[in-house]
């Protein structure tokens, strides 16, 4: 495939950017896990990069460490190089660590993998509970548009675990351990979910109490189809969208234009371009993309068109005439472009949580806010909460010399948040900085 159609595999966008390979899962480390600290706290430790990993804290705050050579176990603050004065000692069993030299000893999570079928397709799941054998509420973790192992690389299957909430992952389609062929099929991949659903049943037994979906990104389109396929207790979306695709790109490009404070003319040329790069993911054919760069030739060493993003535009804007036809041949992934999800999320029953960052690039929030918003005040059971300075994901960000954002953290309340609404607890006044609308 192109350069231009690789990304970074911490973007998680939620449409059609997502690298046509997985990443590469890193060689494991018996110290993948959940685990207590002396002072009380928890801290998990994920895969990451190769010979890396990644903790991360209840409060939000992360950090990754080498495994060996002079560096191994300091910490560098969130997704940057810069050291944050953390200090990761694993030991030789596996079970215990030191964080900052408080003494860490694994947490015995309840694991149980499993192999399912959905459609034909074999899929593979992991049920994780807390200790004990009281009922808990189980949340079943859906997809972005990644093609990365979510069994290799979720963190929450164990942060949830850590506040008491049981979670059920598995490798969509196409990905990880799971047979089958990548999709973006929104409806295949609801039927996935309400079988990882069924399946989180079954193994959990009498521990499962309340049950429901997380769908982060695109899985904020799949969510609510599933919703209205299974028996839930609740629906969580995180960083997804009420709007299309194609309307998650054109804002998408609203938003990084404004942002970069172009005027109003060079706006409205950079949105004919946009319109024209949607007409050819609609119809990938020659005439398409000859009606596509007579729009976009004329302009194309304009300063404004650098700024020109999108979800999938930019991925576009540099394509040639003889690569349409077999870069359109190489992505279909059956990508619903013109689905409006407004009708689905009204149709759901069950209390909905939509979790938005308000500076995101990738779905941009304003518009999915105010679609909400119009529903909760029709009486849907549909509350929201918005992060200040949050971007794709629920990450808090800091901007460097050269534009690029890079992530630091997620927001102080965020883990909390899920958990409660997870459990059917009355949502607390305030969730950090988070500004809250409730039904």
């Amino acid at each position: 495939m192109s350069s231009f159609l690789r990304i970074a595999a911490a973007c998680g966008c939620s449409l059609v950017v997502a690298s046509a390979t997985a990443a590469a899962a890193p060689e494991p480390s018996c110290h993948v896990g959940l685990y207590a600290l002396a002072d009380g706290s928890t801290l998990d430790l994920a895969a990451s990069a190769e010979g890396q990993m990644r903790w991360r804290r209840p409060d939000g705050t992360s950090g990754a460490f080498d495994l060996a050579g002079a560096q191994a176990g300091a910490s560098r603050l969130g997704w940057t190089k810069r050291p944050d004065g953390h200090v990761v000692r694993l030991t030789g069993d596996c079970d215990t660590l030191a964080f900052d030299g408080a003494a860490g000893k694994r947490v015995p999570l309840v694991v149980r993998d499993v192999r399912f079928h959905s459609d034909g397709v074999e899929l593979a799941g992991r049920l994780v509970l807390p200790p004990g054998t009281a009922r808990v509420p189980v949340v079943v973790l859906l997809h972005g548009s990644e093609h990365d192992s979510a069994l290799d690389f979720e963190s929450l299957q164990r942060r949830l675990p850590s506040q008491g909430v049981g979670a059920f992952v598995y490798d969509k389609r196409g990905t990880g351990a799971s047979g089958g062929q990548y999709t973006q099929d929104f409806d295949q991949l609801a039927r996935d979910a309400v079988a990882a659903l069924a399946q989180a049943r079954q193994l959990g037994g009498e521990r499962v109490g309340r049950i429901g979906f997380e769908g982060p990104s695109q899985g904020g389109w799949v969510a609510p189809i599933a919703a209205l396929q299974a028996d839930v207790d609740f629906v969580t979306v995180v960083f997804g969208l009420a709007v299309s695709v194609i309307e998650e790109d054109r804002e998408a490009v609203a938003k990084n234009m404004a942002d970069h404070h172009h005027s109003a003319a060079d706006t409205a040329k950079a949105m004919a371009v946009v319109d024209a790069a949607d007409a050819l993911a609609l119809q990938p054919t020659l005439e398409a993309y000859d009606r596509f760069a007579a729009v976009r030739d004329p302009w194309r060493d304009e300063p404004w068109v650098k700024d020109v993003h999108g979800d999938f535009t930019w991925m576009i804007l540099p394509v040639k005439r003889e690569e349409v036809l077999p870069l359109a041949r190489q992505i279909d992934w059956h990508t619903p472009w013109l689905y409006d999800p407004l009708e689905t999320i009204s149709r759901v029953k069950p209390p909905q949580l939509w979790v938005l960052g308000e500076d995101d690039l990738d779905a941009p929030s304003a518009e999915t806010a105010r679609r909400l918003a119009q529903l909760r005040l029709a009486g849907h059971p549909i509350a929201t909460a918005m992060w200040p300075h949050a971007e794709h994901g629920i990450y808090e960000y800091e901007t460097g010399a050269d534009g690029e954002r890079v992530s630091l953290r997620q927001p102080e309340g965020y883990l909390a948040l899920l958990v409660d609404f997870a459990r059917g607890a009355p949502l607390k006044p305030g969730y950090g900085t988070a500004a809250l609308a409730r039904p």
